[in-house]
């Protein structure tokens, strides 16, 4: 009994170390979104952020309380047109906008280009 108690343990404890991070994707959107508009790519007014597809791809905890948050964002606009960016910042539980907001827009999908030319 004593021996099972203890494999159950160190199963699950790993798995409550893994600390997903506050849920920032507010922060890093906005300026996405700004950012886009800045340079001329599309204006947020003609953005449709119903459709906006928002994927965490990595939380990686740096010190107390404070995590390196990368996001993926599709944007539609309202002709049905897509704008990509990748976000990387840093954020807490108290405060989402610890760093300023790295973004990296995405001009080509290499795989879908692949797959396009293979059909």
């Amino acid at each position: 009994m004593k021996k099972f108690l203890l494999i159950t343990l160190l199963a699950v404890l790993p798995i409550l170390s893994f600390a997903k991070g506050p849920d920032c994707y507010s922060w890093p959107m906005n300026i996405s979104e700004g950012w886009l508009k800045k340079v001329g790519i599309v204006d947020n007014i003609n953005l449709d952020e119903s459709k906006t597809k928002i994927t965490l791809l990595a939380s990686e905890k740096k010190a107390k309380g404070l995590y390196t948050q990368i996001y993926h964002f599709i944007f539609y606009d309202t002709t049905g047109n897509t704008y990509e960016t990748i976000t990387k910042n840093d954020a807490s539980y108290e405060e989402c906008s610890m760093s300023d907001v790295d973004v990296y827009l995405i001009s080509k999908l290499i795989s879908n280009i692949y797959k396009q030319e293979n059909e």
